[in-house]
């Protein structure tokens, strides 16, 4: 009965991880209409954002739509477009034509980055009658700028695909992010001793080239340098410095989403024939965490997300293992002090010897006297098998090793069990 029970519910776990996963770009991929949108989805790792959730609608463009989007816009904006195409709640055609009074307001993925202030990250959708349904931005005063064509796909009620006819265009969205100042962004976000660090070593420019690029960096707060655990930064050499601040920047866009499903060791700016200096993402739900196998930090805050530029705040300095060593492991038990004797104390039974100390001597009743060779000591040493003493005798030589005693004892327990 309890086999069968285990058996059920390990067969509805599994079904239920089934059923709510889901891969956006495979989808897509079963229709060419929309290559384009999906390829910008894989370019801007929304992708990894929208596989990362369990319940969301996807409002797609088709190649028309997108390709006037995509000609006249960096990919930072397009972006940003797009996340306002991703509504975090379930909408199939049934929902969109049975909206309670006729229009609502749903939250985006806009609205997650930080990027859209105010309810800018909010669309507006409006049953306009007559099988149609409209989308536009939630600021005030806002058109709706797109309508509803046909579904796509649906999994009830996991992820929905839907097609509009055109973006929506929040109040600003389209204004490109000019070039990101990073020392001026951390020290807005409370890392100034991290940008003092990075500054005068030299690493700044580091970021900078390689954020041309692509760039994601791990700024620790300035409450991090501050905790007691830290250790003491001055002791470490220049190149060392350089080494430790590297080690807080990957190459490549890496925005939270993609954090979240990347598994395995990440390499660092830091990584190089001489070290890993690697990185283990552990994700729960929303929250990030980056584990080092010295510390973990968790991911607190997004300072900047404009690809190719992603600017995290961590709680914690990162500290790798090739400058600062492994976790420490717990403190070994104190090993037996030895007596000088034939015999070793047992590792199996690691008991400590009497130490002598002045005073009065323990006195036991002498051992009846052996025979040994002539010219052989009295005082030999003794075997690991135990004296045998004749019968009648009521000493016990203290001389028979720990570990024989031990299994004396051990196999006379399994005696008297069996």
């Amino acid at each position: 009965m309890a086999g069968a029970l285990a058996f059920s519910l390990l067969y509805l776990t599994l079904t239920l991880s089934l059923v709510s996963s889901h891969n956006i770009t495979q989808i897509l991929d079963l229709n060419p209409d929309y290559s384009l949108y999906n390829k910008y989805l894989t370019d801007t790792k929304l992708n990894d954002e929208i596989d990362s959730r369990t319940t969301i609608t996807l409002l797609v463009l088709n190649n028309g739509a997108m390709s006037a989007l995509a000609s006249k816009n960096p990919l930072s904006v397009i972006k940003n477009v797009l996340s306002l195409l991703v509504l975090l709640d379930y909408y199939d055609p049934s929902k969109l034509h049975d909206i309670s009074k006729g229009t609502t307001l749903t939250t985006t993925l806009y609205q997650t980055t930080g990027n859209a202030p105010g309810n800018l990250g909010f669309v507006n959708i409006t049953d306009l009658k007559g099988g149609k349904v409209g989308f536009g931005s939630a600021a005030p005063g806002s058109k709706l700028d797109s309508s509803y064509t046909k579904s796509v796909k649906q999994i009830p009620y996991n992820i929905s695909v839907i097609e509009i006819t055109g973006p929506i265009i929040a109040p600003g969205i389209l204004t490109p992010t000019t070039n990101a100042n990073i020392t001026a962004l951390l020290e807005k976000a409370g890392c100034k001793t991290f940008v003092s660090l990075i500054v005068s070593s030299g690493v700044l420019k580091v970021y900078e080239s390689a954020a041309e690029k692509g760039l994601t960096l791990f700024a620790p707060s300035d409450e991090a340098f501050k905790k007691t655990d830290v250790p003491d930064l001055t002791k470490l050499s220049n190149a060392e410095t350089v080494t430790l601040l590297t080690y807080h920047a990957l190459a490549g866009y890496t925005p939270k989403g993609t954090l979240k499903t990347t598994k395995g060791p990440i390499s660092t700016l830091a990584t190089n024939g001489a070290g890993k200096y690697e990185l283990t993402v552990k994700a729960s739900g929303d929250s990030v965490a980056l584990d080092t196998g010295v510390d973990s930090s968790r991911v607190s805050g997004t300072v900047i997300d404009s690809t190719p530029l992603v600017i995290f705040t961590v709680d914690d300095l990162l500290l790798p293992p090739e400058l600062f060593g492994k976790s420490p492991s717990p403190a070994p038990s104190m090993e037996p002090v030895e007596a000088p004797g034939p015999s070793p104390v047992s590792e199996l039974a690691p008991t400590p010897e009497i130490a002598s100390a002045p005073g009065p001597a323990l006195s036991f009743p002498p051992a009846p006297p052996t025979s040994s060779p002539e010219g052989t000591p009295a005082e030999a040493p003794a075997t690991d098998a135990a004296d045998v003493k004749s019968p009648g005798s009521a000493a016990v030589d203290v001389r028979v090793p720990v570990k024989t005693l031990v299994a004396v004892v051990v196999i006379g327990l399994m005696i008297i069990r069996w």
